[in-house]
């Protein structure tokens, strides 16, 4: 049993051993979990997030260590008893009063609480000073964190800024850039424009029909020697082009022979209407070039415009309108003599296919005439052999009746018989026109392709 005074009212009662150790693990519970709140309450305030992580780590720890030592303060107790049953039995065994018994082994657990308690005190002093330490150094390491989250912070704001003055630098050079790439491409432009001027100033002069002639007649001894190209001043059905470009397939320009090449062109200048309200567009004048150059039998129309001077489409080059007129091309007075120089190639190119073609056609038909002939002469030879026979059977037959002496004769007449179908043999089997034309590589490459074309055809 244990004596306990209280420090109020000074009263004193008794307990038992095990009531003993119950109200000092209460007294150093109650004084553990003070003391913890008020640290964990101050850590939060500090450095809420890393308090909280090292406060519940702490937490557990003491929770922990609490346990074992009330498992601990459980099992020294269970000593205590059974040191207190030994005792009382060696007190009953001397004869010892059972109260002496008592108050000794009372007095012995009051010194182990005791001294229970001062450990227990120590060590709830060691632990507020493990909390004091790690509150210091984490509001020590807060301080470094926020030292060093600062001094990042100006370190990334000083680099911003650097990287905004050199993209400030490099934007300003690329506007300058900028600036005379544009200033180069309007003075290109006006270069350009200013040209242009001058060159429909100088075709205004002296008109696009003359500029035409001039540039034509530049080149008309090397390039189109044989071609006729003159006004066209025929206007018995109403209507005539400007010019006509004609070139005869054998060369002669006078000839009555088939065309090679013929072309009916139509010079428009933007100036040819002052007024701009009476200005017209190159399709104004599709319908009129094709009807002239139907009325001429030329085979392409072709429209050499100044007008629509800002149309990206006839700026580009020849432009082909035969989606609205057959054979039919618009072109600005550069492209005068390239449009009539890839026109006649054309035509070069479509004669000389033309020419090939009639050749093959040519041969085709002289091999096949041939072996008409050579079919018909089979065919002549064999009646005559028939009729031959016949008669030569005849003949044999007089003979053999009225003239038996003449026996020599009917056996050379027999053997003439022999070799006349010895002839015919020949003439059946072995002369062909495969025979005939042995060796021979063109008859041979002729007859491939007839062999060809019939099967082609079946």
């Amino acid at each position: 049993m244990a004596e306990i005074k209280c420090p109020n009212c000074g009263t004193v009662f008794t307990v038992d051993e095990s009531g003993y150790a119950q109200i000092v693990a209460q007294v150093r519970d109650a004084e553990f979990e003070r003391e913890l709140k008020r640290r964990m309450d101050l850590l939060q305030s500090n450095n809420a997030q890393a308090t909280q992580l090292e406060v519940a780590k702490v937490r557990d720890d003491l929770q922990r260590q609490a346990v074992r030592e009330r498992e601990a303060s459980q099992r020294e107790l269970a000593e205590r008893d059974a040191r207190i049953a030994e005792l009382v039995a060696k007190v009953d065994a001397l004869s010892m009063g059972r109260e002496q018994a008592v108050r000794l082994a009372q007095t012995e657990a009051q010194q182990k609480a005791q001294g229970d308690l001062a450990a227990r005190q120590a060590e709830i002093a060691q632990l507020k000073a493990q909390v004091t330490t790690l509150e210091q150094a984490y509001r020590q390491q807060a301080q470094t964190q926020e030292r060093t989250f600062e001094a990042q912070l100006a370190l990334a704001k000083s680099e911003a800024e650097r990287r905004a003055g050199d993209l400030q630098t490099q934007m300003t050079a690329q506007l300058a850039a900028k600036d005379v790439q544009i200033k180069d491409a309007q003075d290109e432009i006006e270069r350009l424009r200013d040209l242009r001027s001058r060159q429909s100033t100088k075709l205004v002069g002296e008109s696009l029909e003359q500029h035409c002639l001039i540039e034509f007649n530049k080149i008309r001894a090397t390039a189109f020697p044989h071609a006729y190209f003159e006004k066209d001043n025929d206007a018995s059905e109403g209507t005539k082009g400007d010019f006509i470009y004609r070139e005869k397939l054998d060369g002669v320009i006078d000839d009555d022979g088939p065309d090679l090449l013929s072309i009916m062109f139509e010079m428009k200048n933007e100036a040819d209407a002052s007024d701009p309200r009476n200005q017209k567009t190159n399709e104004h004048f599709f319908a009129k070039l094709d009807a002239d150059r139907k009325k001429k039998k030329c085979e392409y129309a072709v429209l050499v415009s100044l007008l629509e001077p800002e149309s990206e489409l006839y700026n580009t080059g020849i432009v082909d309108v035969s989606y609205r007129y057959p054979k039919m091309y618009v072109i600005r007075p550069q492209f005068f003599i390239p449009i009539i120089t890839v026109l006649r190639n054309a035509a070069l190119n479509a004669a000389d296919a033309r020419r090939e073609l009639d050749e093959a056609r040519k041969q085709n038909i002289d091999i096949t005439n041939f072996e008409e002939k050579m079919e018909a002469f089979k065919d002549g030879f064999s009646k005559n052999f028939q009729s031959a026979s016949k008669r030569f059977d005849t003949a044999i037959d007089e003979i053999d009746k009225t003239i038996a002496h003449l026996q020599k004769v009917k056996d050379n007449l027999t053997a003439s018989q022999n070799q006349l179908r010895l002839a015919n043999d020949k003439a059946q089997q072995q002369l062909t026109i495969r025979r005939l034309t042995w060796n021979n590589p063109t008859m041979k490459a002729r007859f491939a392709e007839l062999d060809a074309g019939e099967k082609d055809g079946q």
